[in-house]
């Protein structure tokens, strides 16, 4: 989109049927859902990206603030997070007296480590040098990269539940609160400083707007068009092969695929170094997401998110990502956003949207034989709540997607949802580079590239990837570039 309103010749090349891969429009029947990320935060740099194109956000996308965030459920405990301070502190006193004191803190703090946080997720990290400069040296001190969310988290509250409520977002970037680094305390700080918010027909009606502004620009999205190789010539990518056999030939080559299966695939072998299969396999991923999606023929007395913790979340968390076995007591995931959007199902009616964490395919599960006991134990979890009850022939029609489905149908390297684990020796400079190393002409954009997963760093990728280009192609000078 960016590239397309600087009079760029835009051509997308998209293997589903839907733009937005992991953030697609999924429908059943008369259902819809996103089929990946269910909300948005920080809007305004969204908003920042649709202008620096020449749009407004608004003109295409109607958000809603969330409020409640989301309802955390700790056995008959029902906490409800809002970003409104006073609101937040009672319901933190009412739940877990003496702890109101160190959500301020912790909101005051974080407010000075996200300032300098900020800068770093906004700019590339190509070479050594890039590591020593002004704006790395004053966010050091606050960085808390060798200590990890849970230990930064405790030093705020004294109740493992309320310190869950607070940590449970490393799972964002697919990672256990205890090893997770404790930069990422910034998650939930986001939280509660900006709001999340539901774009009216789902997150993905965001991709399409982009794919709308692109086509208004004169640029191509092609669906159903999957690319089989990039084309390279003395270093420098010069287009792509399509699935089909075409040839498309370009001055730039952009990949927004997930990482991993990108470089195993679009490229001869022996023809890349850094990130070879062996490396590749080597490297840290994310857990994965066994998904079940449900059109129900009646209303759900529940918030737009809630998440049902574990009883021993520690445990929960090691067996998706260090052990790797399905766990016997697993935290859920509940998005129930027909209650603030009507478009997404017919009138009195639910899609609703559940996500059970679980290990990557690096692990030894057996899918095929136990997806069916996994959703068995998904929707008896569920019947266990009020707001739902029994399902039985509630449920008009369903789907499920294990990590053999987000491998084998999404091409999500070892079904980790989340792409490359944010572990210290995959930050910044260590994370894949937004001009890729291995070939001229060629950028990387997305999850696996810096600066992370996560829709607001994926958006910032393709604000640093598109300053790259412009500055390659125009020099550092360019107004747009500056823009951008």
């Amino acid at each position: 989109m960016l590239l397309s309103s600087q009079g760029y010749e835009v051509a997308v090349y998209e293997k589903q049927d839907a733009v937005g891969g992991r953030t697609s429009r999924f429908q059943l029947g008369d259902y819809y859902f996103d089929r990946g990320a269910t909300f948005l935060m920080m809007p305004w740099l969204l908003e920042e990206v649709f202008q620096a194109a020449g749009r407004n956000l608004q003109d295409y996308v109607k958000m809603i603030e969330l409020d409640p965030l989301y309802r955390l459920q700790f056995g008959d405990i029902a906490f409800e997070a809002t970003r409104d301070r006073e609101r937040m502190v009672a319901e933190i006193e009412r739940h877990f007296p003496g702890n109101g004191e160190g959500y301020l803190r912790f909101m005051r703090e974080e407010s000075e480590k996200f300032k300098v946080i900020k800068p770093l997720l906004q700019r590339p990290f190509s070479k050594v040098s890039d590591l020593f400069s002004a704006d790395v040296f004053a966010a050091l001190p606050k960085l808390h990269a060798t200590d990890n969310v849970y230990n930064r988290l405790s030093r705020y509250f004294n109740d493992e539940r309320l310190i869950s409520a607070f940590t449970f977002q490393a799972k964002y970037l697919g990672m256990s609160p205890w090893s997770c680094p404790g930069t990422f305390t910034i998650l939930s700080y986001l939280e509660h400083q900006y709001g999340l918010f539901h774009p009216i027909g789902g997150v993905n009606r965001i991709c399409q707007a982009m794919a709308d502004v692109i086509s208004e620009y004169g640029g191509a999205i092609h669906l159903n068009k999957g690319v089989g190789k990039v084309l390279s010539q003395g270093g420098k990518a010069i287009g792509v092969q399509l699935d089909d056999g075409e040839n498309v030939y370009a001055d730039h080559v952009v990949i927004n695929g997930d990482f991993a299966t990108a470089m195993n695939r679009l490229f001869e072998p022996g023809q890349l170094k850094k990130y070879s299969p062996v490396k590749l396999a080597a490297k840290k991923y994310s857990c994965s997401a066994y998904m079940l999606y449900l059109g129900i023929n009646r209303e759900i007395d529940m918030p737009h998110h809630t998440i049902l913790f574990a009883k021993d979340y520690r445990r929960n968390a090691d067996e998706l990502t260090r052990s790797k076995v399905l766990s016997k007591d697993a935290s859920i995931y509940v998005h129930n956003p027909c209650v603030n959007d009507p478009t997404l199902a017919p009138p009195g009616k639910t899609a609703l949207y559940v996500l059970m964490p679980v290990p990557n395919l690096t692990g030894s599960i057996d899918w095929e034989n136990e997806e069916e006991a996994v959703k068995q134990y998904v929707l008896n979890r569920l019947q266990q709540e009020p707001g739902i009850g029994k399902l039985g022939d509630s449920i008009e029609v369903s789907a499920s997607l294990t990590p053999l489905g987000w491998r084998d149908r999404h091409d999500v390297y070892q079904g980790a949802t989340f792409n490359l684990a944010h572990s210290l020796d995959q930050m910044l400079m260590l994370r894949p580079h937004n001009r890729f190393q291995e070939m001229g002409n060629c950028w990387l954009v997305g999850g696996g590239t810096h600066p992370g997963s996560g829709l607001p760093t994926i958006f910032e990728s393709a604000r640093i990837s598109a300053r790259l280009i412009l500055e390659q192609d125009y020099g550092k000078k360019s107004s747009a570039a500056n823009f951008i």
